[in-house]
């Protein structure tokens, strides 16, 4: 059998099944500073350079997502940086920096599961938002379903051309819970989020593109809805939110692939055999039958001490085959 690709690795997993070995990626890494020295290049004082400029700092940002991928092993690659901050110059150079990793790594004889952003639902509410949600809810329903309306129509025209310029998928990375609950009540959830998500959902797929769904907290209360929309995988299975890969996999397993789970803040504060405890759990539980995608339950922020990401990819590297 000759070897599997990265890409090939990931997709067998999301379409719950068994690769050679367990696949993993991160949302974010933050910690390239700590790791190779280096930073992407993002931000407003880009926004006014030239096209050509623009595309060699795509070309650099290209270089750093594969030092991670390649320093990491990671089978997905989550392309969320771009140079300029301002639309449509976003768009185009994210689309560029993934031909620029497509065509770099295969030049290797390697290939990614390439993604990016692609959500376009309400989630929790910051700021004065938050009140006006409320307030809409409680005396006018049908101005909030508009706005859920609204921000698909607002999002997914940059969403398709994501789609249309090669990336094999999205991650939707809209939160909907709290450590405790979800911010939705399911009555709410089933209203105002579950049939635009579903919506969503159902257009990647018939365009062929991989979906892996993001939300941190306990959503067990709404964890039937969201199978329902039919994401390829639920990421990240917060186990500060309550969320307990045993339990998921045993009840869900056979329905959608399982991403996370590995506990950020015990990586962040807690001990080395306590980080190394959730590593086990996560991968005793997630692994067996396949569908399953080890990575932390979030992302590699910055504030993680790089050694603790090193000591959860060093476990995963010595226990991920089948």
């Amino acid at each position: 059998m000759n070897k599997l690709t990265h890409r090939e690795r990931a997709i067998i997993a999301l379409e719950g099944g068994q690769p050679d070995y367990v696949p993993t990626f991160e949302l974010a890494f933050q910690l390239t500073e700590e790791a190779f020295g280096e930073s992407f290049y993002q931000g407003k004082e880009n926004d006014a350079l030239s096209e050509k400029d623009r595309m060699e700092l795509c070309r650099k940002n290209a270089d750093l997502y594969l030092k991670i991928a390649e320093r990491y092993d990671h089978s997905i690659i989550m392309i969320s940086i771009a140079p300029s901050s301002i639309y449509p110059q976003r768009s185009m150079e994210l689309a560029r920096t993934m031909n620029f990793i497509r065509e770099a790594a295969r030049k290797k004889g390697e290939d990614y599961l390439l993604i990016t952003h692609g959500d376009a639902t309400l989630a929790i509410p910051s700021g004065d938002w938050l009140y006006e949600m409320i307030d809409l809810m409680a005396d006018k329903p049908e101005k909030l379903k508009e706005k859920a309306e609204r921000i698909i129509y607002e999002r997914t025209g940059h969403y398709l051309f994501y789609a249309l310029s090669g990336f094999d998928g999205f991650a939707l990375c809209d939160d909907y819970a709290f450590n405790t609950n979800p911010f939705f009540s399911p009555d709410q959830f089933r209203e105002y989020v579950q049939p635009y998500l579903s919506r969503i959902i159902s257009a990647y797929r018939q365009m062929g593109k991989y979906v892996i769904k993001h939300t941190d907290g306990n959503i067990m209360p709404i964890f039937d809805q969201l199978i329902e929309c039919r994401p390829h995988a639920i990421h990240s299975l917060d186990p500060q939110g309550c969320m307990d890969m045993a339990e998921v996999k045993k009840r869900y397993g056979r329905q959608v692939a399982l991403c996370g789970n590995v506990n950020c803040g015990l990586i962040q504060t807690g001990s080395e055999p306590e980080v190394v405890e959730s590593c086990e759990y996560s991968m005793k539980n997630g692994k067996p039958g396949g569908g399953y995608i080890f990575c932390t339950s979030n992302c590699a922020f910055k504030g993680m001490p790089l050694e603790r990401y090193e000591l959860v990819n060093e476990y995963w590297k010595k226990n991920r085959n089948y």
